[in-house]
């Protein structure tokens, strides 16, 4: 549980830090004299980091561990959320909002950051007696403190497995260290990856791209807030549905990769805000209205490809597993199908059998009905090593 909320709140912080320029925009927009250009760019600039990093980072918890990777993020990220309000030039505002890297990890605070950042804005400049155009730049260390201290709380109180940290484990010979060239390519030849992270892209991309977006488009076009809150609200259900349906198809992509596949997924969602931020939103090319038109128009072309995705043993959208039957597909045989013969004779694959045996409760009740017997590939059957 202690692993759970120390993750939700490293989300929470991140995406608090990423999208705290955007419910600022205005006033921030009227102090650096900002265009419709600078603005386009800068929300380009805080989600396209992610990008890569989501990529690095997917890699790096299957390498190190989560715990280390996720706290090195953080506080590698924070400073850029410190210097955000020394920008006096759009320039330097395009830098500033490039903290955006560690947007990969998290999407709770880019909603909540609507709330808090002018709430916290307000607060310094009636209290304080701040000029706006000051207090828009003290409010910004606030999220950069709160970046910086769930980063330590991960890092001191955080647990990369329940049965400890990947370095101990490792020492111990609990946990085999995996080949980075092996995870890379088991993860990347997986065409289910691809197709989560273009779906991907289009529903937590659009929900990225709307973070940077709507705060200025309500504040200049829309002046009811009850019809605001209502239709930000059916926007968010759907979009944190979609969200949530696209990752929970992710842990079965790949056991060994498990890793590299969230980091594609991920990525794609950040790869899908700068498309579409770039095409509807940048210039006055379209209008605000016209863009999120279009972007509903992608949002139904990409998510037609999730048809695409099977599974042998549980099947796809159109197609059944073969779950029973003389040519049946078991969870063992998808998942050990990332292991050879010496892996597998060196029980490094324990993990992935595991999670075979666990994951077999994912088929329909029809097919559980049916559930394949155990494979006789002494393959799989431990090493000595392992059943004493």
């Amino acid at each position: 549980m202690r692993a759970f909320h120390l993750s939700w709140v490293s989300f929470f912080a991140c995406f608090v830090s990423t999208f705290a320029a955007p419910p600022l925009l205005p006033i921030i927009r009227d102090n650096l004299n900002l265009t419709a250009t600078n603005i386009g760019n800068a929300g380009i600039a805080s989600v396209s980091g992610a990008v890569f990093a989501r990529i690095v980072m997917g890699t790096a918890c299957d390498m190190v561990g989560p715990r280390l990777a996720s706290a090195s993020l953080v506080l590698i990220t924070a400073p850029a959320v410190f210097f955000t309000p020394l920008a006096t030039s759009s320039a330097s505002f395009v830098v500033g909002t490039a903290n955006g890297v560690a947007g990969g990890w998290g999407n709770l605070g880019g909603g909540a950051t609507q709330l808090i950042m002018p709430l916290v804005f307000a607060l310094i400049r009636d209290s304080m007696g701040s000029p706006k155009f000051t207090a828009w730049r003290i409010a910004f260390y606030v999220p950069g403190v709160f970046q910086m201290l769930t980063a330590f709380a991960v890092l001191i109180f955080g647990q990369d497995l329940p049965d400890g940290n990947f370095r101990r484990l490792q020492k111990t010979g609990d946990k085999s260290k995996d080949k980075i060239s092996d995870v890379l390519f088991h993860g990347v030849t997986n065409y289910r990856g691809w197709i989560l992270a273009l779906t991907y892209g289009y529903c937590f991309g659009v929900e990225l791209t709307v973070d940077n977006v709507i705060a200025e488009y309500f504040y200049d076009r829309v002046n009811s807030l009850g019809g605001s809150i209502v239709v930000m609200i059916l926007f968010s259900f759907f979009c944190q549905a979609a969200c949530g349906l696209t990752f929970g198809v992710v842990p079965f992509v790949s056991r060994r990769s498990l890793g590299l596949i969230s980091g594609m997924t991920g990525g794609g969602g950040n790869v899908g805000a700068v498309i579409t931020q770039l095409a509807f939103f940048k210039g006055s090319r379209y209008s605000k209205e016209t863009g999120i038109t279009y972007m509903g128009i992608m949002i139904i072309c990409c998510t037609l490809p999730l048809c695409l995705i099977n599974f042998p043993q549980w099947g796809g959208m159109f197609t059944s597993g073969r779950g029973g039957g003389s040519s049946s597909s078991s969870e063992e045989d998808y998942y050990m199908a990332e292991w050879n013969s010496e892996e597998k004779n060196r029980g490094l694959h324990q993990a992935s059998l595991k999670f075979a045996e666990n994951s077999r409760r994912e088929r329909g009740r029809r097919s559980a009905c049916n559930t394949a017997p155990a494979t006789n590939d002494t393959s799989l059957s431990p090493p000595a090593e392992f059943a004493a």
